[in-house]
């Protein structure tokens, strides 16, 4: 006798990256794909409210369809790209019928958060709860600490902008998530934020690195052979932003060669700080050991980098939970960079890693002086970093998230199963 599947039920989330449409459908950004596949395959019916954009996508963003079998099960609310005053307040009473009609159609509820005007998670999460629904509340970052931290460098008009909402920001997340019958924070760092607003707070991760993308064996013992003798390799990935410390990372790099230390370093991904970085390198003559890749599109290139390298060297100054380092662990490579409760928990297990704090590039620069001096060190911290990285993969922790949804938010709220929101709604 065949057992029937149960009722997963029907799922609603806001998630905040940009969906652009064109004439042959959907196109989204390739890690919000997979999400939206991980998503679909727990629950019967997932619709995704994302901010519509026009224009040509990035690089990065693929078709809708890369979803794969689980796109039948998907729909896309695309909603309005609002984040001025003006265009939020011209759009906002049309787009809240919207969003209430969505509600109104699922059984579960999560909606990410993180800004203020524009912000149709906050405004999803507002009208769950004036319509007596329960809702999840997700977030990877604390945007508003981030806000208060950017509001220091940048242009004038910008860091006026970022000095005025940051508080607004900070109240906004902590309405939502005291109204929130689960917090879904990303990380430790997040979680210690926004625990004490919340009637049920969970550490949750976001990842998009299957288990198969784990460092095998035979690759692990090349990498600790490596590790035992050749130049010591460096890598980051991410973008060149103030917020990851892309001269900080520089500085570090500037006294591990005035110490004489033979060392090679790769920066993967682009952004506005980057040609910043690239010449505070030449001028410190360090062209010819360092390399700036830009965007890599492929994700198989960027794999193979973060496990020849030896050292994932960050320098974050924000309070957020970078898949990065989650990456840089499954990839059997230790995490050497600022000090912070997401970090510190990643390697809390295993010590895969070493940390120091925030600005302190001296201690940077010891640490990896150090592990280029006692090669014993540095292949044991790798063992270490791959026991830490062992236990994360992106079934994994999407599963352990719809869990969550249907262990503690209650679907019996829900008086309209029999709505049809199977058409994709532009």
């Amino acid at each position: 006798m065949t057992q029937e599947k149960p009722d997963e039920g029907r799922l609603l989330i806001y998630a905040p990256v940009p969906v652009f449409g064109t004439p042959d459908g959907w196109i989204v950004e390739r890690q919000a794909a997979n999400g939206l596949r991980l998503w679909a395959a727990n629950f019967d019916h997932v619709t995704v409210m994302m901010p519509h954009q026009d224009g040509q996508p990035p690089i990065g963003w693929v078709p809708f369809d890369q979803v794969g079998e689980n796109a039948a099960r998907i729909t896309i609310v695309a909603l309005p790209t609002a984040w001025s005053l003006a265009k939020f307040a011209k759009t906002y009473r049309k787009t809240k019928a919207v969003i209430r009609d969505e509600i109104d159609r699922a059984d579960y509820l999560s909606f990410a958060i993180g800004g203020l005007v524009g912000d149709w998670g906050a405004v999803a999460s507002q009208q769950a709860h004036k319509m007596g629904r329960q809702f999840a509340a997700w977030t990877d970052r604390v945007e508003s600490q981030v806000t208060r931290i950017e509001a220091k460098t940048g242009p004038l008009k910008s860091r006026i902008k970022k000095r005025v909402i940051h508080r607004p920001m900070a109240q906004l997340e902590r309405y939502v998530i005291r109204r929130a019958a689960l917090g879904l924070f990303h990380g430790q760092q997040t979680y210690d934020t926004y625990a004490p607003y919340c009637s049920n707070p969970q550490i949750v991760h976001d990842i998009h690195i299957g288990r198969d993308a784990h460092i095998t064996e035979d690759a692990f013992k090349a990498k600790q052979a490596s590790a035992a003798k050749d130049p010591l390799r460096i890598v980051y990935a991410g973008r060149a932003t103030a917020m990851k410390g892309p001269l900080l990372w520089a500085t570090a790099l500037q006294k591990l060669h005035q110490a004489g230390i033979d060392f090679e370093a790769h920066w993967l991904g682009d952004g506005p700080l980057l040609e910043d970085l690239r010449a505070q390198l030449q001028a410190d003559g360090l062209q010819h050991q360092t390399t700036l890749h830009g965007f890599v599109d492929d994700a198989g290139a960027v794999a193979a980098q973060m496990q020849a390298a030896h050292v994932f060297l960050f320098c974050h100054t924000t309070p957020e939970s970078p898949r990065c380092l989650i990456e840089s662990l499954i990839a059997g490579t230790p995490i050497v960079g600022f000090d912070g409760a997401y970090a510190a928990d990643l390697i809390s297990a295993s010590g895969g890693g070493a940390l120091v704090p925030i600005g302190d590039t001296d201690g940077l620069a010891k640490i990896l002086i150090d592990l280029a001096n006692d090669r014993d060190k540095l292949t044991d911290l790798i063992a270490r970093a791959r026991q830490d990285g062992a236990p994360f993969d992106d079934v994994s922790v999407f599963k352990h998230r719809s869990d969550l949804i249907k262990r503690y938010l209650d679907p019996t709220q829900h008086k309209n199963n029999t709505t049809d929101a199977a058409t994709t709604t532009a």
